[in-house]
């Protein structure tokens, strides 16, 4: 395998996990963050990656943004949804001709990604491995997950192959996929549950494991998947995420041994909450969940879909970030009511 050059936009949880670990596979990773102190401390003492998996520093060079070097051929693209499209704008002077951006993101980044960027030079990107910023230089790698690539319109490229033979380092069992829409649109079913999860405070897998509110992380989930499908999307499996269990034909038996599933791989995680969680209550700031869950009921409506249940949530989080709603099992029960209310009779 051939080493690469890569520039890793957006340091933290995600971004930062994979470029350590190309770092230390002898790949040429420069990170470039927004936040002064974290760049700082990479440029001092290292980047360093902690938790059961592994726990090791690596030395590699650090920029803000606007002191980046140029052009950068690979950007690994690694920043909140809801600044997808202000990083675009940044790389523009950043990217080379023929270089590209890969979007280690969570959501439908890659469409405006091209937008800004043109689509030729975007790759899609799944990820669902466990990881949290703890502070400047000091990332938690918490738990492994599924890691996948692909071309947007699904072609196998001379670039494609060299990507993922690079990601390897990072995940053994990386994938090469010709329908990486079909990931991200099963992730964002799935992130629209654990979102749900969120606005509680107990643990993603403590969540899915309680039997009142099986129905409604289920029900969540496929009013995701409609839209994914009257948009033409095939959604792809993940994780012990079967789309096939959450869709109208599901039996309750395929559902509930979808969901038991995704209970253990949570359990195998010391990520026991998610990075959404940690925003509320931890960092105290803004999700990024409008930004991946608000392109979703804005394409339903265009399909003449309805999502009562995302609309909820949407409001739900709104609440629980502008400090008028607690973080309680009983938004889960508000959902719930929403939900009992589409039930026919």
């Amino acid at each position: 395998m051939g080493l690469v050059k890569v520039a890793v936009v957006g340091a933290g949880a995600i971004g930062g996990t994979v470029g350590a670990y190309l770092v230390r596979a002898g790949h040429d990773v420069t990170f470039i963050d927004r936040v002064e102190d974290h760049v700082e401390v990479i440029k001092s003492t290292g980047l360093h990656i902690t938790g059961p998996i592994d726990d090791f520093t690596v030395q590699a060079p650090a920029y803000l943004v606007e002191d980046a070097p140029r052009p950068v051929e690979r950007v690994f693209l690694s920043v909140k949804a809801n600044a997808t499209r202000a990083a675009a704008q940044s790389l523009l002077p950043l990217l080379a001709d023929d270089g590209y951006v890969l979007s280690l993101q969570n959501g439908l980044n890659e469409i405006v990604l091209s937008e800004v960027l043109g689509a030729q030079r975007v790759i899609g990107c799944f990820v669902n491995f466990g990881a949290d910023y703890l502070g400047p230089g000091e990332i938690h790698y918490g738990g492994h997950g599924t890691v996948v690539v692909g071309e947007l319109d699904g072609s196998t490229t001379p670039r494609l192959i060299e990507l993922h033979e690079a990601l390897r380092a990072f995940e053994p069992q990386a994938k090469l996929t010709s329908n990486i829409w079909g990931y991200l649109w099963s992730k964002l079913a799935v992130g629209a549950m654990i979102t749900a999860t969120a606005i509680t405070d107990d643990g993603i897998a403590d969540c899915y494991a309680m039997p009142e509110y099986r129905p409604l992380f289920a029900a969540i989930a496929r009013e995701v998947l409609a839209v994914a499908g009257a948009a033409g999307v095939r959604p792809e499996p993940f994780d012990g995420f079967d789309p096939a269990a959450f869709s109208p034909a599901a039996t309750p038996a395929a559902t509930e041994a979808s969901l038991d599933d995704m209970v253990a791989f949570n359990r195998r995680s010391a990520k026991t909450h998610s990075g959404v969680w940690r925003d509320l209550a931890v960092r105290l700031r803004p999700t990024e969940i409008p930004d991946q869950l608000g392109p979703v009921v804005t394409r339903a409506a265009e399909l003449g879909l309805g999502t009562p249940l995302l609309t909820a949530l949407l409001r739900l989080l709104a609440e629980v970030e502008a400090g008028s709603r607690e973080r309680s099992r009983d938004n889960l029960a508000e959902m719930d009511r929403v939900r009992r209310a589409q039930v026919p009779g």
